[in-house]
C-alpha cells in the first residue's frame, strides 16, 4: 500500500541512540504504529523543531523497513539552532512535526560507485551503499572524519563491508587525498556529502569531466556568488501578478509579501521546496541543490536564493 508523503504528521520518538561523538540517530514512528511513506536513498525529512524553526535531515536507516524514519545528527556548537533542539529536547516519547520525504539527492542506477563522505556528510551516504551493494554494483566508500570517535556509523559499516570501507580520521591520515582517489573519468558515478570544503574541492577536481559523473548534496548554502544585484521584475503568471523585488530582497519574499503563498522550508537553497518553473527570462541559480544541466536549461528555479540575470523573470505561480 502506497502511504502518502507527510504533510505536518506528528511523529514519536520512539529510539536514540549515540551513534559518535556529539551525534545521535534518532527513530520516528507514528503514534498508530502505522506504515510510513516509502523514500529511496538520498531522500530528506523536513522536522519542525519549534514555530517557524523547520530543519532537514538525510534519512540513514532502512527503506524497507516502514515502521521508522531514521536521522542522525550533530550537534553543532556554533550552528543556527536546530542541532541543539534535536539534541535537548527529541528524546524518547517526545513529538515532533515531520513532512516528506523528498529526494533531491537520488542514486542513479549503475554498474560502478564512488562514494566519498565527509563527517555527518555520511547520513545520506548510508543507504546509498546498502542500496548499491543490493544490486550486485561495484563500489567503494571513502569517508573521512574529524577522529575515529566523531565519525557516526563507521564501525558498523567496515564491519559489514570490509575493505572496500576506507576510513580516514584526520587526525590519523591527514586530509583525503582527492587526486589520488578520483583520478580520471572511469571511476563510474561519484557521490559526495559533507562540508563545504571537502565538496568545493571534489567539484574542482571533478570539473571537465563528463556530465552526470557527479553528484552532490550540500548541509549549507553555497553563499554569496559575488554578482551584483538589481530590481527585477517577476511576472506571476498563474496570479495575473507582477512584482518589483528590489537588490537584498528574496523572490520568495517579495512574491509572499504581494499576497501570494508558496511552499518553503530551508529559506538558503538547500532543500528544494520553493522549486518554481521558469515560463520566460534567464534565472541566475544560487542554490545548492540543481545539477549544471538543470542550471543550464534555466526551466526551474530556487526562488529564496536565486535571482535573474535578465531584467524581467515570468514564473509559474
Amino acid at each position: 500500500m502506497t502511504v502518502d508523503a507527510l504533510t505536518g504528521a506528528e511523529l514519536v520518538v520512539t529510539g536514540r541512540d549515540q551513534v559518535a561523538a556529539e551525534t545521535v540517530a534518532i527513530g520516528l514512528c507514528r503514534p498508530d504504529g502505522g506504515d510510513l511513506p516509502e523514500w529511496t536513498p538520498g531522500a530528506h525529512i523536513d522536522v519542525e523543531l519549534s514555530a517557524g524553526l523547520v530543519r532537514q535531515y538525510s534519512l540513514c536507516g532502512d527503506p524497507t523497513d516502514r515502521s521508522v524514519l531514521r536521522i542522525a545528527v550533530r550537534r553543532e556548537p556554533n550552528g543556527r539552532g536546530g542541532s541543539r533542539l534535536v539534541h535537548e529536547r527529541l528524546t524518547v516519547g517526545a513529538t515532533v512535526r515531520v513532512s516528506g520525504p523528498r529526494n533531491t539527492f537520488p542514486l542513479v542506477p549503475a554498474r560502478r560507485y564512488l562514494f566519498v563522505a565527509g563527517g555527518i556528510g555520511i547520513t545520506p551516504i548510508a543507504p546509498m551503499v546498502a542500496a548499491a551493494d543490493a544490486a550486485g554494483a561495484q563500489w567503494r566508500l571513502v569517508y573521512g572524519g574529524r577522529s575515529r570517535a566523531t565519525m557516526a556509523f563507521a564501525t558498523t559499516l567496515r564491519e559489514r563491508y570490509g575493505d572496500r570501507v576506507s576510513l580516514h580520521p584526520q587526525e590519523e591520515t591527514g586530509l583525503l587525498d582527492l587526486a589520488g582517489l578520483l583520478g580520471r573519468p572511469g571511476t563510474g558515478l561519484v557521490y559526495c556529502c559533507g562540508p563545504e570544503s571537502l565538496i568545493t574541492a571534489v567539484e574542482a577536481h571533478c570539473r571537465g569531466w563528463p556530465p552526470g559523473c557527479l553528484h552532490v548534496e550540500r548541509f549549507t548554502a553555497r553563499g554569496d556568488t559575488g554578482a551584483p544585484e538589481t530590481t527585477i521584475e517577476v511576472e506571476l503568471a498563474l496570479s495575473g501578478r507582477t512584482v518589483t523585488v528590489p537588490p537584498g530582497t528574496p523572490i520568495l519574499q517579495a512574491v509572499e509579501e504581494a499576497g501570494v503563498q508558496v511552499l518553503s522550508s530551508c529559506r538558503e537553497g538547500t532543500c528544494g521546496t520553493c522549486e518554481t518553473p521558469v515560463l520566460a527570462g534567464v534565472p541566475e541559480h544560487r542554490d545548492s541543490l540543481l545539477t549544471a544541466q538543470e542550471r543550464a536549461a534555466g526551466d526551474t528555479m530556487m526562488i529564496c536564493v536565486s535571482r535573474a540575470r535578465t531584467p524581467r523573470l515570468v514564473l509559474e505561480l
